[in-house]
């Protein structure tokens, strides 16, 4: 009896089906808040007050607290501020990363032991949050785009991923390299790197994310309002309406015609918007990467 007859049987296809339909129910769960946040930043306030403050298929759209949004200087400041952490921070993350992580795949390289041990540690146990502060303090970085990149510039697991994914490619392709003359530099940037680009999708997927959604760091260290990220805005708003139409709200027109949570529901979608976009470009690298990289050896 074959594999692919077993498989057919009435059994196989009655649990394929419930399977899936577990699965369909927890994605729409998962969708829905996403949904919902969406539907109401565009939904007019008249139909919101119609339908009790819930609207699910709006019958008519508006983006009226979008113009609100951007006409404000506050929420395209922080979009730029957010940009510039996210990609420049993600880039130095990804350097940092890589030329830490490759040394340490090599076991000839002396002290290696001590470094992997030291770093291991810093995942068990920290300075605290008072000690960083003051570090980040006495380095100049307070009330700077920096002091949201700099503290935060190599995460101990993600190098380790990156150390083992670097261990786990054939040896043979570097030493052929330095048969024909390559030094470690060469062999790092021409070699190694170009093999390794589904654990460099997958950590710069990481750290992207990670900077994208840092408010932590905006709170601690930046008191100056140009210079918040789109997450401390947010986060403000949200705990606020008074903090949200201070932030948002210009005119008196636009504070009869729009309350303050049709514009966080707009505000939310902003955020959320750029991480839906690129996620579905990066997901077979984010996926074999962390396979490879997590796994196998």
């Amino acid at each position: 009896m074959s594999a692919l007859h077993l498989y057919n049987k009435p059994s196989d296809r009655i649990a394929d089906a419930v399977i899936y339909t577990i699965l369909g129910l927890f994605g729409l769960l998962t969708l829905f808040p996403l949904y919902y946040v969406f539907v109401m930043s565009v939904t007019p306030y008249s139909e919101v007050i119609a339908n009790g403050g819930f609207v699910l298929l709006p019958k008519a759209l508006t983006l009226e607290a979008y113009r609100t949004l951007f006409d404000s200087p506050v929420i395209p400041q922080a979009l730029r501020v957010t940009i510039i952490v996210t990609v420049l921070g993600t880039a130095l993350n990804l350097a940092v990363t890589t030329l830490l992580a490759y040394p340490l795949s090599k076991t000839f390289i002396p002290g290696r032991n001590f470094i992997l041990m030291a770093i291991v540690f810093t995942m068990l146990f920290s300075g605290g949050l008072i000690p960083l502060y003051l570090v980040v303090q006495a380095t100049g970085l307070l009330n700077s785009i920096w002091a949201l990149i700099i503290p935060s510039l190599v995460s101990s697991f993600n190098m380790l991923i990156m150390k083992t994914y670097f261990q786990n490619l054939p040896q043979e392709v570097e030493e052929a390299a330095r048969v024909d003359g390559c030094g470690e530099v060469r062999t790092l940037v021409s070699i190694v790197l170009p093999l390794s680009m589904p654990i460099m999708a997958t950590l710069g997927l990481f750290y992207a994310v990670g900077h994208w959604n840092n408010y932590f760091s905006g709170i601690m260290y930046i008191s100056d309002r140009t210079l918040y990220p789109m997450q401390v805005v947010l986060r403000n708003m949200i705990q606020s309406p008074a903090v949200s139409q201070d932030l948002m709200i210009q005119n008196m027109s636009a504070i009869q015609q729009l309350p303050p949570e049709t514009i966080k529901m707009a505000a939310v979608s902003v955020a959320i918007l750029p991480i839906l976009v690129v996620y579905p470009f990066l997901q077979r690298y984010f996926v074999k990467g962390m396979m490879i990289g997590a796994i196998k050896g």
